[in-house]
This record gives structure tokens, sequence and C-alpha cells, in this order.
């Protein structure tokens, strides 16, 4: 696959994970909407798109890591659209408190969280590849959700609706990634 289809495919998942932030955001009962929000992996895994914290785990070379850079660039641009669009349709929907939340949490505890994530967000794929049960991708998807944990595209998407754009929200999403990615890389190194 190209650089260009990667990117694209990226943009699709930032997208989905913007659904699901929109359904996450719309919903009073977070059970639910933990729930919801599965419809974007979910969707993401059985299109084939490219979501960094689904593809991270999984890379074994160099060039797969250039990648991942691709991947993050699309998926923000997704998450960013989806903002856009969603702030355009004045759905009666707001972030500012949760992303004020998130800037408001230490920088290690936020790192420990997207580790937690990572894991999750791993796990989720590797089973579903291995048992083709879509129970695989939407439980750790609820469990990340109810548990508190962070996840770097979906914060992006929380963030570009708030319309929280400085060094600080930045380093957090660096943070995020870092941790999700290194999340998902301790659990990739288990014996097979």
């Amino acid at each position: 696959m190209n650089k260009i289809q990667i990117f694209i495919k990226s943009i699709y998942a930032g997208c989905m994970i913007g659904i699901g932030g929109i359904v996450y955001l719309s919903v009073e009962n977070k059970f639910l909407g933990a729930l919801l929000f599965s419809f974007g992996l979910l969707t993401i895994v059985t299109q084939g798109f490219w979501l960094y914290t689904g593809k991270i785990g999984f890379v074994k070379k160099v060039d797969e890591l250039l990648n991942m850079g691709i991947t993050i660039l699309g998926n923000f641009a997704g998450t960013l659209i989806m903002a856009l669009l969603c702030k355009a349709s004045h759905l009666h929907i707001s972030s500012v408190e949760l992303v004020n939340k998130k800037l408001d949490n230490d920088i290690l505890h936020i790192f420990i969280l997207s580790m937690f994530c990572g894991v999750m967000m791993y796990l989720a794929i590797d089973n579903y590849n291995k048992a083709k049960n879509i129970v695989f991708i939407i439980a750790p998807v609820m469990i990340f959700i109810l548990s508190g944990f962070e996840h770097s595209i979906a914060n992006m998407f929380y963030f570009n609706l708030a319309g929280q754009y400085d060094l600080k929200s930045l380093g957090y999403i660096l943070v995020m990634l870092l941790g999700n990615g290194v999340g998902a890389k301790l659990f990739d190194l288990k014996p097979q």
C-alpha cells in the first residue's frame, strides 16, 4: 500500500473515531456511550482503515514506523474534519470540560493511562484477528473508556472540538501517542 492510500485510510479512521466521540458526548449514560463508541473501531477494522492505536503495536520495521507518522497526520485530519462538521451542524455537545480535566491531570498519569489504553487497543486488534469475534473489539473499547484510559486519537477529536490548540495540548497529545505506542509494544513483545 502506498503512502497516499495510507493517508486516506487514516483520515477515514480519524473520522470514525470522531463519530465515536460524538456519540459518546451525546448520551448521558457513559456505559451506553462507551458501547456505541466501539462502532468506530469495528468499522475501522472491517473496512481496513488505518488507526495509529490499532497499528503501532504491530510495527516491526523502520519503514512501518514512517507509516505511523503518516497515519497520525491522517488520523488528526479525520478528527479535525469531524470536529468542524460537528460544530457546523450545531450539535449541542461540548468537550471543553473533558479536555480541561485531561489537561489538569499530571503528565506522568497521562502517560500511564495512555499505556493502559495502548494495551487495550493492541489486545482488541490481536484478539479480533485471531478469533474474528466482535466482542474482542467492543470489550477493550468499553474498558478503556469507562476506566478513563487515554486514547490519543479520540483525544485529538475532543481537543479539536474544544478548539484547544496550544503547546500544552500538543505536549499532552504527544505523550498520549507515546504512551499508546509503549503499551501496545509491551504486549507485542510477549512470547508467541
